[in-house]
């Protein structure tokens, strides 16, 4: 019954209100303006920055090009032409291609917002690149942020895709450039690869050398072992020649104590050997002949053992028919020619032999020409070998010299004599008298001769295996051999003039002992010799084995390089590849809730905005307080305003949606969702301003700008909360704007519709607390304005 006539009684206020307002022009007309202020508020804003980014073209920037160019790879750079190219292509901003000078007039006058100078070395640091120390490329980016801040901000990310876009092209250069490099790394490797795989092959054909010389050098270890051997027994056939011809000295000297008539041809000799002596030096600089002249001697010898025997033959005859001087006057006469034939063979030889070791092959010669005995001229030709050996390691000998020239002296006096012994019988009487004694020196010559060529033919044999190993001395031993040969004939006629040659016998006893010591001294060189070719022999052995791991190293170095090159060649390129490199990392943008523009993200916080102003303005043009009649009740006066005021904010809640969503085309999760919460958010607004305004006026309306400015600052409707001072943040959660921008950001962009039902629940809270304050106001101030009144009433009908 109560709530009937409650009820009743408002729509009587209601009425009249409505009445008030529709008899009164200009409230009617000023209410009709109210309705528009949220649009015009939220609108006009939004309309206005709705997609300020889709007009850049029209913001002009002033754009200075001064870059020189540069080399780059053989190539000529602009990079700052190309720049200017792209973005004329592109054109993100109104673009001005000015002079430096000209942009910095525009940027004082504001005729633009922005410059973009280009530097002379742009294209030139950009060149740097493979450098020791590259220079970074610099675009110098100045905005007139007096002009307008968001537009320096604006220029500034677009100067920063810019200059991305530079570092990427800048990149893909590099990297083409890098991947260029590597393929003629790649060749480089095949080239590598393929001078690896010679080594190979070079160091494979020198360890084949290698083992060559490995065989060589054991051939000729083995030659030394028999040069060794050689030398061995030419020691002992020097020896025995010392031995013999000692002997044959003392036996000499009864033969030569008979010749002493001959002494007339000494000089004569003298020169000759004189001559030999200086044919010596000629002997060692056609040392060439040497080989030659030794096989001629070696012929010799056996021609002088021949000639011994007969000599010896004769010589017994001569002792058995002494009294028969015609055969003694024979045997004479053969001795004198044999003497003057060796005399004259000794100069043909003088030229091509050293000296001293000529003086003692004829000495030698002389033994084997005087013995018959095999074996003692096969000695002797040894010892002649031997000789010949000990010519090559150790050069001339003074003491065999020395010796040989006194033989060829007593050679001539034995010539002399044998004349002489040819002229006259008178001397076969004291000839006969050393015959027996010349007889027996005669039989150990011959024996001593034979040993001497025994010998000489080892040392020979010796020499010509080390010869062929080592084939040194080759063509000057045959040389030798060759002269000898004249030697030898001569040699072989002294076979009938021995007499005088006793003579000499003991001088060439003591150049024996030399030749000893020599050969002493060639066995102990051939000792040395032997063990340095056995550690050649193993060097080389070393030297193979060190070539076999090369050949493999170089071999493994040879695959390497080619595996090395083919991975290089495997390396794709491409203008992916560049690109990759260049811009390696690319945004995939996975937007959650995404919001297409500014005015979209902005309408919130607008929207908000503007239903708070169009209740603040709905304040002034409206009473808040003065009743169209009489209220029964504080209660029913509240009813009465606020169903007007409530009207008015879902009419102007209406009129701000259908612009939003069909003027501005703002899209949103759900049409139905989004007019309910902007009802909810207009009406609790209105209960706010009503809160304040009814009870406080002028004052009210005051607290209320207040309350928005504070509400701007702290909703997060811009900027993210954390970003703004912290004694704002406090206030957020105490303002219904707060939960106003939490609604309409879920209605219109995440649809998370629980949160939106969530916040729409906290502004109910809000509008039933404000309300819950304007009733307690209007109870008291009817009680206070209106209490008298129903008193006197009651009391009227009492009286």
């Amino acid at each position: 019954m109560f709530f009937g006539r409650l009820t009743m009684r408002v729509r009587e206020l209601l009425k009249k209100e409505i009445q008030m307002i529709l008899r009164n022009r200009i409230v009617l007309i000023s209410l009709i303006a109210v309705l528009f202020i949220p649009v015009i508020y939220c609108g006009m804003f939004l309309w206005a920055f709705w997609d300020p980014y889709a007009h850049l073209d029209e913001l002009p920037v002033a754009v200075v090009n001064n870059d020189k160019g540069a080399v780059f790879e053989g190539e000529r750079l602009k990079i700052g032409d190309e720049l200017v190219k792209n973005l004329k292509e592109k054109k993100a901003f109104d673009w001005h291609f000015v002079s430096e000078a000209d942009a910095e007039k525009g940027l004082k006058k504001q005729k633009y917002y922005m410059a973009v100078f280009i530097p002379e070395d742009f294209s030139e640091n950009a060149a740097s690149v493979l450098d020791e120390k590259p220079k970074h490329m610099k675009i110098i980016y100045k905005p007139n942020e007096s002009y307008n801040f968001l537009s320096a901000q604006i220029g500034d990310r677009a100067v920063e895709q810019l200059k991305e876009e530079i570092s990427s092209a800048v990149t893909e250069t590099y990297a083409e450039t890098v991947f260029e490099k590597i393929s003629e790394t790649a060749e480089g490797l095949e080239q590598a690869s393929a001078g690896a795989k010679q080594l190979k092959d070079g160091i494979a054909e020198a360890k084949e050398g290698a083992a060559a010389l490995g065989e060589g050098l054991n051939a000729a270890k083995e030659g030394s072992g028999q040069l060794k051997e050689g030398a061995r027994s030419a020691k002992e056939g020097a020896r025995a020649l010392k031995d013999n011809l000692k002997l044959l000295a003392e036996k000499s000297l009864a033969f030569e104590n008979g010749l002493q008539s001959a002494s007339g041809g000494a000089n004569a000799l003298n020169a000759g050997i004189r001559k030999l002596d200086d044919g010596f030096a000629k002997m060692q600089e056609g040392n060439a002949q040497l080989l030659a002249g030794a096989k001629q001697a070696e012929n010799g010898a056996g021609q002088l053992a021949e000639n011994l025997r007969q000599s010896l033959a004769g010589m017994k005859r001569m002792q058995e028919g002494m009294p028969k001087l015609v055969k003694v006057q024979e045997g004479a006469e053969i001795l004198s020619d044999s003497l003057g034939q060796w005399a004259a063979g000794a100069e043909q030889v003088s030229g091509q032999v050293d000296q001293g070791f000529g003086q003692i092959l004829g000495q030698l010669e002389a033994l084997i020409s005087q013995t018959d005995d095999p074996n003692e001229k096969a000695t002797l030709v040894a010892i002649k070998g031997q000789l010949e050996q000990m010519y090559k390691g150790n050069g001339e000998d003074p003491g065999i010299k020395d010796a040989l020239a006194q033989l060829t002296e007593k050679a001539g006096e034995i010539r002399d004599g044998a004349g002489q012994l040819s002229q006259g019988a008178a001397a076969i009487h004291e000839l006969s008298k050393g015959m027996n004694k010349l007889v027996d020196g005669q039989e150990k010559l011959a024996a001593g001769a034979e040993s001497l060529a025994s010998g000489q033919a080892k040392i020979v044999n010796g020499l010509e295996t080390f010869g062929e190993k080592l084939q040194e001395g080759k063509a000057g031993v045959d040389r030798l051999l060759a002269g000898s040969d004249q030697l030898s004939d001569g040699v072989g006629q002294l076979y009938g003039g021995s007499r005088q040659f006793a003579d000499g016998t003991g001088k060439l006893a003591a150049g024996a002992g030399e030749l000893s010591g020599g050969i002493d001294r060639l066995a102990s060189g051939t000792d040395e010799l032997s063990g340095a070719m056995d550690q050649l022999a193993d060097g080389s052995g070393q030297l193979t084995g060190g070539m076999g791991k090369l050949a493999d190293g170089s071999g493994e170095l040879a695959g390497k390089l080619k595996e090395g090159a083919e991975k290089a060649k495997e390396a794709k390129t491409g203008k992916d590849t560049y690109e990759m490199f260049a811009d390696p990392v690319k945004k995939d943008d996975d937007v959650l809730h995404h919001v297409p523009n500014y005015g979209t993200g902005f309408a919130p916080y607008f929207v908000s905005l503007g239903l708070y102003v169009g209740a603040l303005i709905l304040s002034i043009v409206f009473s808040l307080r003065e009743p169209a009649g009489e209220p029964k009740s504080g209660f029913s006066w509240f009813i009465e305003k606020f169903s007007v005021l409530a009207a008015i904010a879902v009419l102007q809640s209406l009129l701000l949606d259908a612009v939003m969503l069909w003027g501005l085309d703002l899209q949103v999760q759900s049409v139905p969702n989004f007019i309910l919460f902007t009802v909810i958010t207009s009406i609790t607004f209105v209960s706010l301003v009503q809160f304040l305004v009814t009870p406080l006026a002028n004052a009210g309306r005051f607290l209320a700008v207040l309350l928005l400015i504070f509400q701007l600052t702290s909703s997060a409707g811009t900027f993210p909360l954390e970003v703004i001072p912290e004694a704002l943040q406090r206030l957020n959660p105490w303002l219904p704007m707060t939960y106003s921008v939490f609604g309409f950001k879920a209605a219109i962009s995440s649809g998370d519709f629980s949160f939106m039902w969530q916040n729409a629940g906290i502004l109910g809270l809000f509008t039933a607390a404000f309300a819950g304050g304007t009733i307690l106001f209007f109870h008291r101030e009817h009680k206070r304005k209106y209490g008298h009144m129903r008193s006197d009433a009651m009391e009227a009908p009492r009286a």
